[in-house]
């Protein structure tokens, strides 16, 4: 938790030009919910970062893990417009993309099933080491006491997210 994980996805996409629909899932959505987010996804071209991916049930996953691959395939197969696994047609906009966000180990959150595993390629994240961060950034701007600066903002930083409310 706190890597960037959704925050990365979001600029990736802003950075390609491509607007992200952030959906924070829950244990409360079934595959009704997530098979009408994929297809209006699918024909908007929106890139669909699903946060939290693993709180959903395993039996919706699964059934989610369907309703991709049949958006997967149309892309793959080059269509217009392909059905969906609820039997609409509906149009295809092949710039869509599809990520998902996780924090396995934890309590109620699910494996995922392996149909579902192997649509998407894995990263791992992890904190980022942000004195590192601010050392570089404080020499490439020319500081001369880059490293003693780099500390105090880090600790700075620390204290601001140990003390401030969220």
């Amino acid at each position: 938790a706190g890597t960037g994980k959704t925050e990365t996805t979001k600029d990736m996409g802003c950075t390609l030009g491509k607007y992200v629909v952030v959906t924070n899932c829950s244990d409360q959505m079934d595959y009704r919910i997530m098979g009408n987010i994929l297809k209006g996804l699918a024909q908007s071209g929106c890139w669909g970062c699903f946060d939290e991916f693993n709180r959903i049930d395993l039996e919706v996953l699964s059934v989610v893990a369907q309703q991709v691959m049949s958006v997967l395939q149309a892309i793959r197969e080059d269509r217009k417009q392909f059905q969906f696994t609820d039997g609409q047609v509906i149009a295809l906009d092949r710039e869509v993309g599809f990520f998902i966000t996780m924090n396995p180990g934890y309590a109620g959150r699910q494996e995922l099933p392996e149909n579902l595993k192997s649509l998407f390629r894995g990263v791992t994240m992890m904190v980022p080491d942000r004195e590192i961060i601010m050392k570089v950034k404080l020499v490439a701007c020319g500081y001369k006491d880059a490293v003693l600066c780099a500390k105090k903002f880090n600790v700075l930083y620390r204290l601001c997210e140990e003390q401030l409310s969220k």
